[in-house]
């Protein structure tokens, strides 16, 4: 009888929160040479406590893809994630929180295997996923 139920039924892949913070961030950090500024393109899978994504340098204009963690929270969450060049070259963290349409929090990057040099960051949303 219930299986009946689920014809034209839509369960959305993606949750209201997934939804919300899912988009394009850009901002600027800022640390020992000074401010750079960057863009985020993240995707968070809440279920899994995943997030992804491209960090953009926008004044060297090199791209990092990003992996790691997400903690869910009221409103947002926790980040962190490891960033790659080449896509296996560790060349930086990102340790952040997610609230409001904002990202907060350090890049920190990489110099033989430790996380060195932070620079403050907060990053925007500018746009959604589509």
């Amino acid at each position: 009888m219930l299986g009946g139920c689920a014809f034209g039924a839509y369960i959305s892949p993606e949750t209201p929160l997934e939804r919300t913070v899912n988009g394009t961030y850009e901002g600027v950090g800022n640390g020992i040479t000074g401010r750079v500024p960057y863009r985020l393109v993240l995707t968070v899978q809440e279920r899994a406590g995943r997030a992804s994504g491209v960090l953009t340098n926008l004044e060297s204009k090199k791209a990092y893809a990003a992996t790691g963690s997400f903690r869910p929270a009221e409103g947002g969450g926790a980040l962190d994630l490891t960033m790659y060049e080449g896509g296996d070259k560790y060349r930086a963290a990102l340790h952040g929180d997610l609230r409001a349409g904002a990202i907060t929090g350090q890049i920190k990057t990489v110099l033989l295997g430790k996380e060195l040099f932070p620079y403050n960051v907060t990053l925007n949303k500018v746009t959604a996923t589509p």
